[in-house]
């Protein structure tokens, strides 16, 4: 059987005997009840929140409101939410000059006044203040069970009401993004973000796990000191474009929209592979490795102990970040980044954590454009084409394999039925 996966502008193809093949993994049909899709569903979702009354009926006129939503470094389009939003805010009696819309930074760069334009949308942008969350202007509330300070910026810890938006989609350490994480850790200090994120260690911090997952725990626990009075989540296709919206309640209607994403991107292997071929879907996902590791780490999640990762993506551009690199060339051994990113969490450190932790339990092969002894620099086996790559791993597992394909790596989430 002829397998294709995207690689770059082209595809990367192999045959594999099908007797070998447990199953091909792509993302399932949409349910039929889902709904409408656009601004019509974030407008539905207000209409009809879960486990809450409706926004209107929270606020009241003259209330200090904060609306926390992502930065530039995520998929979130608050400039197609924020319309529907600021209509139910104004019925409820809501003055423009009280409502302040806060980009979570979290530990990411400041913004431009262009991207802040970008993201929140012309009427947002003319109607209200947009301003970015500042980690030097927080206050602290406490301290988690496990440890780790609720410090928030003040302006919002400080306002009547607030609104968590987001994009929910896998997250690898977090089980999902969206929920309380636009407030906590998304308006804190980079404290809270060490303390927080260096759960990510833990073997029950990965995705598609929330309710056994410290580091998503630790940060409910924290929302829940400071008090979310209402969330707005969206889920969005390949194209980043909103198929479904939830509102309501910051735990109810985050698990509903967690479910919702599950059935289009949760998909069932009756065993785990001893070769997974992932790939990102080609261009523009592939272009360096700090972007393919998504598909790498969701295919952990469908490969046996001791089995062997085959990664398809160009990475035409390198590493995609300073800090990755500087992770991965400099570590000895893989265990050194898990033990160095439990003491100093930095973005870029994390994704070398991440695959280090996957190298403990399987061989990694990379089939890329990058140069042969960087990769094995970087504990991978260096290929340029699948082929061979393929070959090696079926030499090493036997005639008998089982294998996984993952065509759509950063999309699909394999889960044992």
């Amino acid at each position: 059987m002829k397998i294709e996966v995207g690689y770059g502008n082209s595809v990367q193809s192999v045959e594999i005997p099908e007797k070998n093949i447990i199953k091909i993994l792509r993302a399932n049909p949409a349910p039929q009840d889902a709904g409408p899709a656009g601004e019509e569903a974030v407008r539905e979702a207000l209409a009809h929140p879960i486990g809450s009354p409706a926004l209107k009926e929270i606020i009241q006129p003259g209330e200090k409101i904060a609306i926390m939503t992502s930065d530039i470094s995520r998929p979130m389009p608050t400039w197609d939410v924020m319309p529907a939003l600021l209509d139910e805010l104004y019925e409820a009696g809501a003055d423009p000059s009280d409502i302040t819309l806060v980009f979570a930074r979290g530990s990411h760069r400041q913004q431009t006044e262009e991207e802040r334009r970008h993201l929140a949308g012309e009427r947002a942008w003319r109607e209200i203040r947009c301003i970015d969350s500042d980690p030097e202007a927080c206050i602290h509330l406490g301290t988690t069970s496990r440890g780790t300070p609720i410090d928030i910026m003040e302006m919002v810890a400080r306002a009547d009401r607030r609104i968590c938006v987001g994009n929910i989609e896998y997250h690898y350490f977090a089980g999902y993004s969206g929920g309380a994480k636009a407030l906590f850790p998304g308006v804190s200090t980079p404290e809270v973000i060490q303390a927080n994120h260096s759960m990510m260690v833990d073997e029950r911090a990965h995705a598609g796990n929330m309710d056994t997952n410290p580091l998503r725990q630790d940060i409910d626990e924290a929302a829940a000191v400071c008090g979310i009075d209402f969330i707005l989540n969206v889920v969005l296709d390949e194209h980043k474009k909103i198929v479904h919206a939830v509102a309501g309640d910051v735990k109810e209607a985050h698990r509903a929209g967690c479910a919702f994403l599950d059935s289009l991107y949760q998909v069932a292997i009756p065993e785990k592979a001893d070769i997974v071929i992932v790939s990102q879907g080609g261009a523009p996902k592939d272009a360096n490795l700090y972007q393919t590791q998504k598909a790498l780490d969701n295919a952990k999640h469908a490969i046996k102990d001791g089995g062997t990762i085959i990664v398809v993506g160009s990475c035409h551009e390198g590493m995609g970040s300073a800090v990755f690199e500087e992770w991965m060339t400099a570590a000895e051994r893989p265990e050194d980044l898990i033990e160095r990113i439990r003491v100093n969490f930095r973005l870029g450190g994390h994704k070398a954590a991440a695959i280090a932790q996957i190298l403990k339990r399987a061989d990694i092969s990379l089939v890329s454009e990058m140069e042969p002894d960087f990769v094995r620099s970087i504990f991978m086996e260096p290929f340029d084409q699948l082929e061979p790559a393929f070959a090696k791993a079926m030499s090493k597992h036997g005639p008998e394999a089982r294998i996984i394909v993952m065509p759509f790596g950063g999309a699909t989430l394999p889960v044992m039925r």
